[in-house]
């Protein structure tokens, strides 16, 4: 059973990003889950950088500009021993 998730944006900024996040998040919560936010997109993914997200980290966030776990474009992520790497992070 799943009991845990990862949330990341990656790419450009585009709007809404950070009332995504927040909606996941709060949603996640609410079933029970734990919320791992994935800082750098893929890039923060390689090098697992993460930081917990709770309903304080992401209530007041919807008003804000960009993304609150920021973006980077990442061509390692496209070699497939690299992709391969992070499946382990929330095993």
């Amino acid at each position: 059973m799943i009991n845990k998730i990862g949330v990341l944006t990656s790419g450009g900024d585009a709007p809404g990003m950070n009332a995504a996040i927040r909606g996941v998040t709060r949603y996640a919560i609410q079933k029970g889950l734990t919320v791992e936010g994935i800082i750098r997109g893929y890039e923060g993914l390689l090098s697992h950088e993460t930081r917990p997200l709770g309903r304080r980290d992401v209530g007041a966030i919807i008003h804000r500009g960009g993304t609150m776990l920021r973006t980077a474009r990442c061509l390692e992520f496209k070699k497939k021993r690299n992709a391969e790497k992070s499946r382990c992070l929330f095993a």
